[in-house]
């Protein structure tokens, strides 16, 4: 697949090993040496993979800090001769007796991470190309990814590449990945954004996702079950349009967003973690012994931390884990911080006393939290802010075609209700649980009900330009998964329901969404004068249909077995949603809600070109001037995400794009302008830049040079006079289609050195 879009056998060769070598093996002999436990040598690879991620981001960044980033591959050659100089490490390298893994579970584990693999093949890497013109027509924050990519190249800490001097207040460590892959391999960051370094991070997220489920669910059946609903299942979608507001599927991995697979990676070990930490031994001996049977473990209550967990290692880990978490994504730790309140809450009532090892791992989280919030996000709100119902209107504005100021407080309330309704079918397992409300106390599950509940909160109180209160959901995404496929497995083996039954159970779901989205056929976005009251018939008939099913099987049987087979049909009507937004997907060439990419008529040629020689001839301290500011296609009015010349060049722009800024993002406000059609805030900065380039002379040339220190100007000549005298007070070093590449003199008027 990777060769067949573009990428060298030498790049894939190279890539590998420094994958094997440089992150995985040392992170494996680490796992092995200081988390214990009895682990499938698939798990123990991910598990190393992981936190080679993690010990990765931290180094390099210490390592660019201090001007060496190659010192990065101090602490894998590091792990290698301390476990080979140490008798005691030694046996590491063997690992010693392992439980092997069920041949029909890494069959489907294979099968599932091949599905990735193809599905992104297919959705991202045939409509990405690493080349031009192709790759202007990427998903429009690529050239943010890769902007960023580029400053963790060159600067610790970093800053705003496209706006010279603004501070980064984002979850970057992704990008120190990129950063020291790119060190290590000598592979562009292009090639590595666009084709490689997901896909290790893709397999090694799933395996940990199943590894986290057969703890919770105890049985290889039911961690396969939640792993296939964490890749398939969807809202249920039952209209007939794109896929928008709370339709817009977002998966646990994403090729367009880097931010949210490394942070769903960074966080399925702490979830691993501290499911160790938060139950008793003997769930892991009930869980080995149910695994066996192919069954769920029961569980009894216990100590909140057994002694046996209660190692200095496991804290280690998970110290480690959560502050790396704290840069890989901004939704992770106040989802943790929520869900370990519960279980706090929860221990606390149940025990009648303090349960301190919980609120200790609490203090940690909250800790790290505020670290991030204050210090690494300097407190930036990046465009969030309290806005209740933000998300169900502007999905009632974009599936009516109307404005979402417009949204009557009827039509509110009916969307949320909706909303609501779509996530009830989504992970209507959990309410399997209720069959034993004694589950509902494990330690685990209300971690992870206490993120879900919070995630909801949030993204139904918050409101953003560009729908990132999403993001909250997503981190918790997998989570109520697997507790929703471990209420079912527990109401269906205590209704002794049979694979046959289920089974048809199943289809009678999924026959019966498609046949309501085909008769009721409601297209969205409305044409015509159509009332709001049609959203809804497709969701009534559903839940009219369910609760008909529901009776009948109550008087033709058992209550737990009507109720089983009724949540096994509910369940299944969520299947057609994943299947038919991946068409759709398919279909669409840009993500839905998104600036749809620029017509091949408004590309412009050479700055690829341009933005390389530039990086090749220029040191990676100097300021570089430009004009391009706007979209391609999107100047009127300006849509100022643009980054390719910061993404290109991997150098310092005075002011290209500045919508992603958190100054610009404090400036926005719900019903003014988008966030990215609003002007740039220093008036004098954006009029002197614009000088150089409109009327350039002497004076304004010295201006950019003596004030903010520019030394070169990366010209978009299809936005400067034919007549342009640039070249009179700066010298021409390179011009591509487009495209030109000047030169400013110092203040003696000797040229800089390229």
């Amino acid at each position: 697949m990777l060769s067949f879009y573009g990428v060298s056998a030498s790049e894939m060769i190279r890539f590998g090993a420094y994958v094997v070598l440089g992150l995985a093996l040392p992170g494996l002999l680490l796992i092995r040496a200081l988390y214990r436990g009895t682990r499938t040598l698939p798990e123990e690879m991910a598990l190393g993979l992981a936190l080679g991620y993690a010990i990765e981001a931290l180094t390099y960044i210490a390592g660019r800090a201090a001007g060496a980033p190659l010192l990065v591959v101090a602490w894998p050659i590091g792990t290698y001769v301390l476990f080979l100089a140490v008798p005691r490490l030694r046996r590491h390298w063997g690992g010693g007796s392992r439980p092997r893994t069920p041949m029909w579970w890494s069959w489907s584990m294979a099968l599932i991470v091949a599905y990735l693999t193809v599905w992104g093949a297919v959705n991202f890497f045939r409509t990405h190309s690493p080349t031009w013109p192709g790759l202007a027509a990427s998903y429009i924050d690529m050239p943010f990814h890769l902007a960023l990519i580029g400053e963790l190249k060159h600067h610790v800490p970093p800053t705003v590449p496209m706006v010279a001097g603004e501070p980064l207040s984002y979850h970057w460590f992704v990008y120190a990945h990129f950063a020291a892959a790119s060190w290590i391999t000598g592979i562009e960051p292009l090639m590595l954004l666009f084709r490689l370094a997901m896909l290790p991070m893709m397999a090694a997220l799933f395996i940990l996702l199943g590894m986290i489920g057969r703890r919770v669910i105890g049985s290889w059946i039911g961690a396969i079950a939640a792993v296939a609903g964490i890749v398939f299942m969807a809202a249920p979608k039952l209209y007939v349009g794109l896929n928008v507001g709370l339709f817009a599927w977002r998966g646990v991995q994403s090729w367009t967003s880097p931010t949210v697979t490394f942070g769903a990676l960074l966080f399925a070990p702490v979830i691993l973690l501290l499911t160790d930490l938060l139950e008793p031994r003997r769930q892991d001996i009930a869980n080995l012994l149910s695994s066996r049977a192919g069954g769920p473990a029961r569980w009894t209550p216990g100590p909140v931390i057994p002694p046996a967990g209660r190692t200095a290692s496991h804290w280690f880990l998970l110290v480690l884990f959560l502050v790396t978490t704290i840069g890989a994504k901004a939704t992770l730790l106040p989802m943790l911080t929520a869900g370990l309140t519960v279980v706090a809450v929860v221990e606390g009532v149940r025990r009648r006393r303090p349960p301190w090892p919980v609120l200790a791992i609490l203090a940690i989280t909250a800790a790290c939290l505020l670290y991030a919030q204050f210090v690494l996000f300097g407190g930036a709100r990046q465009g969030m802010m309290i806005d209740p119902f933000d998300l169900v209107r502007k999905t009632w504005a974009e599936l009516t075609a109307r404005e979402a100021a417009a949204a009557p407080w009827t039509a509110v309330l009916g969307v949320t209700l909706l909303y609501l309704l779509c996530w009830v079918v989504t992970w209507c397992g959990i309410l399997g649980l209720l069959s034993r409300p004694r589950l509902l106390l494990r330690p685990t599950v209300a971690l992870m009900l206490g993120m879900g509940a919070a995630a909801l909160g949030v993204v139904l109180l918050l409101g953003h330009p560009h729908l990132s209160q999403l993001y909250f959901f997503e981190a918790c995404y997998p989570y109520l998964m697997i507790v929703s496929i471990y209420g079912f497995t527990v109401v269906t083996r205590r209704a002794h329901v049979s694979p046959r039954a289920m089974t048809y159970a199943a289809g009678a779901g999924v026959g019966t969404a498609y046949l309501i989205h085909a008769l009721c056929r409601v297209e969205t976005p409305f044409t015509g004068d159509r009332t709001d009251t049609v959203l809804y018939v497709p969701y009534l008939v559903l839940v009219a249909v369910v609760l008909l099913a529901a009776l009948v099987l109550i008087v033709r049987g058992p209550r737990l077995r009507a109720w089983a087979l009724t949540l096994c049909m509910l369940v299944a009507t969520g299947m057609p949603a994943a299947w038919y937004i991946r068409v759709a997907s398919i279909a669409s060439p840009a993500p839905v809600g998104t600036t749809q990419p620029a017509a091949a008529r408004v590309v412009p040629d050479g700055i690829l070109a341009a933005g390389r020689w530039l990086r090749a001839h220029s040191r990676p301290d100097e300021l570089v001037a430009t004009n391009a500011h706007c979209l391609w296609d999107y100047e009127n009015p300006c849509d100022s995400r643009h980054f390719w010349v910061a993404a290109l060049a991997e150098r310092h722009v005075l002011v290209e794009g500045w919508t992603y800024t958190a100054r610009n993002f404090s400036r926005w406000q719900p019903l003014g302008p988008q966030v990215q059609n609003l002007p740039f805030w220093d008036d004098e900065r954006f009029r002197l830049n614009e000088a150089v380039f409109s009327a350039p002379s002497a004076d304004s040339v010295q201006r950019l040079r003596d004030r903010y220190g520019v030394r070169w100007l990366f010209a978009d000549e299809r936005h400067t006079a034919p007549d342009s005298k640039i070249g009179a007070f700066a010298e021409l070093r390179f011009r591509s289609g487009d495209y030109a590449v000047y030169q400013v003199p110092d203040a003696s008027g000797a040229d800089q050195p390229g």
